[in-house]
């Protein structure tokens, strides 16, 4: 590896040679080696950037959940526009896109991930999962104010349903996401009360 390289650079290369091992080989298959070899970097690069491997893993997970932000900032700027479910549908599909989902499928495979996410955020549920969640309630939040759906919504509790059942229509599809009218009918399904009850 050239000297000089930024950490940052070095860092991104080995999240997106990461990325690229969990979704071809599957948590199992992603060790530090693995990780290496697919970003073409010397073995002992990770090792000199991060702690350990879960140290590594942990970095990639807060990675993956910092881009929600830029995802949560559209969504929320969507409020009050458009359909409420259409813009839900779009929002789970961005969400659960592939890597998204095997980086669930990693923070619930390897218990000594999630003890580490947990010692610099102790909070309950599945990292990623969680986050994505606070997403679409602050979303939720936004529609309400706007009267677009009821005013005495639980939108802790839409979002925590809306994102389970996203995952179980994401997770274990090997690459191939849900068809977005299958998406709908589930998001509908969730919200049809709040929206009713809206309209009355």
């Amino acid at each position: 590896m050239p000297t000089g390289v930024a950490l940052r650079d070095v860092r991104q290369q080995l999240f997106d040679a990461a990325e690229r091992v969990l979704l071809r080989d599957g948590a199992n298959g992603l060790t530090s080696r693995a990780v290496t070899a697919e970003a073409g970097v010397a073995k002992g690069v990770l090792h000199r950037h991060f702690e350990d491997f879960d140290a590594f893993l942990a970095e990639l997970v807060r990675d993956r959940i910092a881009r929600l932000e830029g995802q949560a900032d559209a969504l929320r700027g969507s409020a009050g526009t458009g359909d409420v479910a259409g813009n839900l549908t779009g929002a789970l599909i961005d969400l659960f896109d592939s890597v998204a989902v095997a980086i669930v499928g990693l923070v619930i495979f390897r218990d000594e991930l999630r003890a580490r996410l947990r010692q610099a955020r102790p909070a309950p549920g599945v990292p990623v999962l969680t986050d994505a969640a606070a997403v679409i309630a602050a979303y939720l939040n936004e529609e309400g104010e706007l009267g677009r759906i009821a005013a005495d919504a639980d939108v802790d509790a839409l979002a925590l349903s809306l994102i389970g059942a996203g995952h179980m229509l994401f997770a274990g599809r090997e690459g191939v996401p849900p068809e977005p009218e299958d998406v709908g009918k589930v998001v509908n399904a969730v919200i049809a009360d709040v929206v009713q009850r809206r309209l009355l």
